[in-house]
């Protein structure tokens, strides 16, 4: 079985570092992106199995992030996590492209679930 790449978008460091964290010790392999410019960027030059975005975040916030990916025709399923629980929040994700939206904080096995599920498996 290969190993699945996935790309966490975060501009929090330790938040990054946190998802990164859980995702190796699930068994997957997991980059890191500060903002949306460096997510869309990373994303087009590498084929990941799935893209975890929060949406707040410096230079290109991950809703627009999203929208500019999915323009790539894209496919690559992306879970949002974020902060922002109101259902505004939620429908503009989704509206955007997001496969996905979680509320954070997030248990590490509820990621890894909705990971492999999105996986399928």
């Amino acid at each position: 079985m290969k190993l699945r790449k996935i790309l966490v978008v975060d501009d929090s460091p330790v938040v990054r570092s946190f998802h990164i964290n859980i995702l190796k010790t699930a068994g997957f392999q997991a980059d890191g992106a500060s903002d949306g410019v460096d997510a869309l960027e990373k994303a087009l030059t590498t084929d990941y199995d799935i893209i975890l975005c929060d949406i707040n975040m410096p230079n290109m916030d991950g809703l627009t992030f999203i929208r500019k990916y999915r323009e790539e025709e894209k496919e690559t399923p992306i879970i949002i996590i974020t902060t922002q629980e109101e259902h505004v929040n939620r429908q503009k994700g989704y509206e955007a492209g997001a496969n996905l939206y979680i509320v954070k904080p997030v248990k590490p096995s509820t990621l890894t679930l909705h990971i492999k599920m999105l996986l399928g498996g």
